[in-house]
């Protein structure tokens, strides 16, 4: 077993967390299951395997993960999401990695985002590439809405092969949801810092967005689905921008 420790974060995640608890059960001894008060089944699944499960009530991503780091044993942490799964070649890289405590070191490696079970090669999403193994000792999370590692000092960073497997939205019913969701957190933000727009800026943003992943990222390349994704994510941004709009004139 490698020197890491993993952090999960979940929330009602019955139908992943059993996949993503399976591939990663090979490369720790030491697996956090960070739960944000889950009504299903999540506890129960993880109760099937190895892993220290921790509730704590849920403020934002950021918060969460660095709570979680606080309980791991090792030094390096891999910190993957529920509907996320490490393929086989990117196991291997990892047991192929000599992680030393005393290191500033980082690691990333590329996400394979898959949109109701169909892997995702255009539009922006491939390579997403990301940046999850790293000492605790030299970098957090930060941010609210899109967290990110944030280090004390620049690590040394390699790139290991393999793609992370990210199944994401299970239906189109999910990902226009979860756009509507975030498009809203996402003005609300803009508002605090301060940030102006307009209703004809709103309709030429999201006209740009969907040009740039439709043709400019080859999004047509994916088919059908292609055009789903270009056209809610342009949506998205239409609503932000209306939101946005909202909350100027309701202040």
């Amino acid at each position: 077993m490698k020197n890491l420790s993993v952090v999960i974060i979940t929330k009602n995640e019955v139908k992943n967390i059993e996949r993503c608890l399976t591939s990663i059960n090979d490369i720790s001894k030491d697996i956090i299951i960070l739960d944000s008060e889950s009504s299903d089944d999540t506890e129960l699944i993880c109760k099937n395997f190895p892993v220290r499960f921790i509730k704590n009530r849920f403020i934002d991503y950021s918060t969460q993960k660095n709570f979680g780091n606080e309980f791991a044993k090792n030094d390096y942490i891999l910190s993957i999401d529920a509907d996320e799964v490490l393929s086989k070649e990117l196991l291997q890289s990892i047991n192929e990695t000599c992680f030393n405590n005393n290191d500033n070191k980082a690691y990333s490696f590329n996400r394979l985002n898959h949109h109701c079970g169909k892997p995702i090669k255009y539009g922006g999403w491939y390579p997403d590439k990301k940046l999850r193994i790293w000492n605790k000792h030299f970098g957090q999370w930060e941010g609210t809405i899109h967290e990110e590692l944030v280090f004390k000092e620049p690590p040394q960073i390699a790139h290991l092969k393999g793609d992370l497997l990210h199944f994401t939205y299970n239906n189109k019913k999910e990902h226009i949801a979860q756009a509507k969701k975030f498009s809203k957190l996402n003005a609300e933000s803009d508002y605090k810092k301060g940030k102006k727009t307009n209703l004809g800026l709103a309709y030429l943003s999201s006209l740009i967005r969907f040009i740039f992943i439709y043709f400019i990222k080859l999004g047509f390349l994916d088919g059908k689905i292609g055009f789903f994704i270009a056209k809610t994510t342009a949506h998205a941004t239409f609503l932000r921008k209306k939101e946005l709009i909202s909350l100027k004139i309701n202040k």
